[in-house]
């Protein structure tokens, strides 16, 4: 008799204990746990290249280092433009030369010089002229022929058109340079000047400046590296405009709206919550659609794109890091 009454209070105890998980299984069915929408913490990455082609010679920071905005972050030796730069500086001393030049006019041996030129050629013309008076009068008399006249009189004209032009050689040189020549002299240094300006540029863009307060996240090259425009060089993570990306289905989704107030938990952050905003939603790509598995009772699910924007600095978040979104309470 006790062993069957044992026997039959293990099969009752049994079947109560099955009954029992039954329950509970059907209680998590009917009423399943919510679940979790997952995310991670982003941040605007900057980029710092270079402009110049050169060498790497020297690297203020290392990866890791906290900069600010105007910091100096790396320096970039390029000989081709230095080289440059002494050809443009030259050129603007000899566009200079000239623009003096052209501005002071002649100097005063030069204007000398043209004078006695001038004297000399007013000086055959009189001698010319008494010659050509003297044979005129023999012609007239019919003492001389014409021919004679004629060489007379040819050579007379050309010493006139000498003295004139002697003349105004001396004018211009007293006078000194026009005013177009003055011009152009002008423009030549201008225009040397602007070349000296691009050179020095590029001398500017040799040094990378960090282009916002944030943390070196990578160093590209080494000292010593060669590198074309354009090239890499460092780095630079923004933490002041981070945000957090939430892939989530269209059933999960719910009443989350652009400009909602949400909660953001970070677990590595001893499981904090922090204020944040929902900035968009938006439907991702048909890659990120959810397919239905059976034809009856179902349809295909697609995913949103939420960004969350925190309204606070949240010391300590780095990119990649699990956040879990979490409506406020109305």
């Amino acid at each position: 008799m006790k062993e069957n009454s044992k026997t039959l209070f293990a099969g009752l105890a049994a079947v109560i204990g099955a009954v029992g998980v039954v329950a509970l299984v059907g209680l998590f069915a009917i009423h399943p746990q919510k679940e979790m929408i997952m995310g991670e913490a982003d941040a605007t990455e900057y980029r710092v290249s270079n402009m110049v082609p050169g060498h790497i010679d020297r690297i203020f920071v290392g990866e890791g280092d906290h900069v600010q905005a105007g910091d100096t972050l790396a320096h970039i030796t390029s000989r081709q433009v230095d080289a440059k730069m002494i050809q443009a500086r030259a050129a603007r001393s000899a566009a200079s030369a000239q623009s003096r030049k052209a501005q002071g006019g002649a100097r005063q041996q030069q204007i000398q010089m043209a004078y006695q030129v001038w004297q000399k050629a007013k000086a055959a013309e009189e001698v010319y002229k008494k010659s050509h008076d003297r044979v005129k009068g023999l012609y007239d008399k019919g003492v001389v022929s014409a021919q004679q006249y004629d060489e007379v009189d040819a050579k007379y004209k050309a010493a006139q058109a000498d003295c004139a032009a002697a003349e105004q050689q001396y004018l211009m040189a007293k006078e000194g340079a026009q005013a177009e020549d003055i011009a152009a002299a002008s423009a030549l240094v201008n225009q040397a000047g602007g070349a000296v300006a691009e050179v020095q540029s590029y001398l500017d863009d040799s040094y990378l400046i960090a282009p916002c307060d944030g943390e070196v996240l990578e160093v590209f090259v080494k000292l010593g590296d060669l590198i074309g425009t354009g090239s890499p060089v460092m780095s630079i993570l923004d933490m002041k405009d981070s945000w957090f990306n939430f892939s989530i289905r269209e059933d999960l989704l719910g009443n989350i709206n652009a400009g909602d107030n949400v909660r953001v938990r970070i677990p590595a952050l001893d499981d904090k919550t922090f204020a944040a905003s929902v900035r968009k939603v938006q439907v991702m790509a048909s890659y990120a659609t959810w397919r239905a598995t059976k034809t009856l009772g179902q349809y295909d699910v697609k995913s949103f794109d939420v960004k969350v924007i925190p309204q606070e600095d949240i010391p300590g978040l780095h990119p990649g890091m699990t956040a879990i979104l979490e409506k406020e309470k109305e």
